[in-house]
């Protein structure tokens, strides 16, 4: 990892994230590093992202907090380093490191044309349902996963509720009058 100097966020006032990746900018296991409200973010391309998780792994991040789809449709106000392009959807991992108490957050830009990335389950187990929540919401797929049944929505549910052009039904509900009011 290399290493940059600047302010941080307390001595400037300001909370932001880091958008540009420039000349010599900071790097971790090959992916561009940006800095968002004190915690470290990595940005990683779908094709490395399951080795970059191993590797964090061997560095001592053993907890999976948590892993959850983004969907950006019409979003043009994220921040991204320069050399990673942005795409609809984007899958968010946070990591914990609990012996060094501190974490690191993965960021993974996934094509709406083929909204797949590689499972980490058999990384970190407890990833399992967080993908599987990922799927039924979002409808990125998980290479390798395990078990890739819905575990939120019933078996033949059409679409993905989490996303930003899903329809959104109306059922109609029936009041029944109540005697005395």
């Amino acid at each position: 990892m290399t290493e940059t100097a600047g302010p941080s966020d307390d001595e400037t006032g300001v909370i932001e994230e880091s958008t540009e990746l420039e000349e010599g900018a900071e790097t971790l296991h090959g992916c561009p590093v940006t800095q968002s409200h004190g915690q470290t973010v990595l940005h990683t391309q779908a094709d490395g992202y399951q080795q970059l998780v191993q590797n964090l792994r061997d560095d001592g991040y053993g907890v999976c907090v948590d892993l959850c789809g983004v969907d950006h449709l019409g979003n043009n106000t994220r921040v991204l380093p320069s050399s990673v392009p942005s795409e609809r959807f984007e899958v968010v991992v946070n990591l914990l490191d609990v012996q060094a108490q501190r974490r690191i957050r993965i960021r993974v830009q996934i094509p709406e044309a083929s909204p797949t990335i590689a499972s980490i389950s058999d990384i970190h187990p407890g990833a399992e349902a967080m993908e599987r929540e990922a799927t039924d919401m979002f409808g990125v797929q998980f290479e390798g996963h395990p078990d890739p049944t819905p575990i939120l929505l019933p078996d033949g549910w059409e679409g993905h509720p989490l996303r930003k052009d899903f329809s959104m039904g109306r059922i109609p509900v029936q009041f029944k009058a109540v005697d005395g009011r």
